[in-house]
């Protein structure tokens, strides 16, 4: 299972090639395709604010992905991610704890082009 964070859903609607190929690609090997529910909800404050044409195609996009909810799994995971870096000294902010609780809770591999993540124990991600 793949798992977009919010910055290649970004990237993907706005037609990034490294993106786009890396869906084609997934999509050619029957992964499945999973967005977190918080990620969505992100890039869908950015899409409304950009108007109809961006939500039109983050809509489109996002139809076509499995959205993963967040509840009190999740929520107990992002705990533990969010206590294990502070302890690190390193805290992890907002949504993006949420993401990575949500990817590492689920087993998936983390689709990112943001460095915030390599900084979980435990959580697979994958650039491109």
């Amino acid at each position: 299972m793949r798992c977009f964070d919010s910055t290649f859903l970004i990237d993907y609607v706005r037609g990034d090639a490294d993106a786009v190929g890396k869906v084609r690609d997934l999509v050619e090997l029957g992964e499945r395709l999973t967005t977190p529910s918080v990620a969505a909800a992100e890039v869908l404050v950015g899409a409304h604010f950009r108007g109809r044409r961006e939500l039109s195609r983050t809509l489109e996009f996002l139809d076509r992905l499995e959205i993963l909810p967040f509840d009190i799994a999740e929520a107990t995971e992002a705990g533990r991610i969010g206590a294990e870096a502070l302890r690190r000294g390193t805290p992890i902010a907002g949504n993006d704890l949420l993401v990575a609780a949500t990817a590492r809770h689920r087993g998936g591999i983390l689709v990112s082009r943001d460095g915030v993540f390599s900084q979980v124990p435990g959580l697979a991600v994958e650039t491109y």
